[in-house]
């Protein structure tokens, strides 16, 4: 399948929130994580809009079929939709965009939460493989670099068979903004951190808010994973963070 005939699908199951006015305006893409869209994320829409920002909570799941049991059974424990796949989405929505008159789409922002956030290293690191391992025909590394301005991964997954600590994301990569959670006993913060390390050495412009008491999903307030706590405040700070970085990439 080609991007844009699978973005039409992603984009038929996802939300879309627009600021006031014709636009075009620049797009944060919104990834969610293992267990599928969630409420939570459309607060960080709300706050891509008061920024200035269009955003799309993207639903990478009911286009494939996956329930929420499914996803808990299958992508939470690596069996199915792995990061490679899943980023056959994020090339689909930048052809999406393209086809949109509200959006920029050439000034995109990619935030991704754990599964999310692994899929858009993966996206960067698949390089030239990459419309061979998403399976997206005209996925290349060239509409990548054309449109993301930036990326913002909290608490992602780069344990295996992620691949960014290993291959590092190639040539004109955005810069990034990431969250860790010191007490993350899901995706850990070592190997997320590894992960970015990598992408500092490699000469990204990386910028790490290390959050020591925060767990998993700390962020959302229905979180299904019983180790997860909620933090109003740390939610708020996390906001914040994602205002500063769509500001530098406006």
């Amino acid at each position: 399948m080609d991007s844009a005939a699978w973005g039409d699908q992603l984009a038929q199951h996802s939300r879309v929130f627009k600021p006031v006015g014709p636009g075009p305006f620049p797009v944060a893409l919104i990834l969610h994580g293992c267990g599928g869209k969630t409420p939570f994320l459309e607060d960080y829409a709300r706050v891509a809009v008061k920024a200035g920002w269009a955003a799309v909570v993207v639903d990478s799941f009911k286009p494939r079929g996956v329930t929420p049991l499914q996803a808990k059974l299958t992508v939470c424990t690596g069996l199915a939709v792995r990061g490679h796949k899943r980023a056959g989405d994020v090339f689909a929505m930048l052809a999406w965009l393209e086809g949109q008159d509200w959006a920029d789409a050439d000034r995109v922002f990619l935030a991704g939460w754990s599964h999310g956030g692994w899929t858009i290293m993966d996206a960067y690191a698949l390089g030239e493989r990459a419309a061979t391992l998403t399976g997206i025909t005209d996925a290349e590394p060239t509409r990548l670099r054309r449109s993301v301005r930036g990326t913002l991964l909290v608490y992602p997954y780069a344990g295996y068979p992620a691949l960014t600590t290993r291959q590092g994301w190639g040539a004109e990569p955005p810069p990034v903004w990431s969250v860790i959670a010191g007490k993350d006993q899901v995706v850990g913060w070592k190997l997320p951190k590894a992960a970015l390390d990598r992408l500092s050495r490699d000469g990204l412009t990386v910028d790490e808010l290390f959050l020591p008491d925060a767990t998993h999903a700390f962020d959302d307030d229905h979180a299904n994973d019983p180790r997860a706590r909620y933090r109003p405040d740390l939610f708020q700070e996390v906001q914040a963070y994602f205002t500063r970085a769509l500001e530098a990439c406006f």
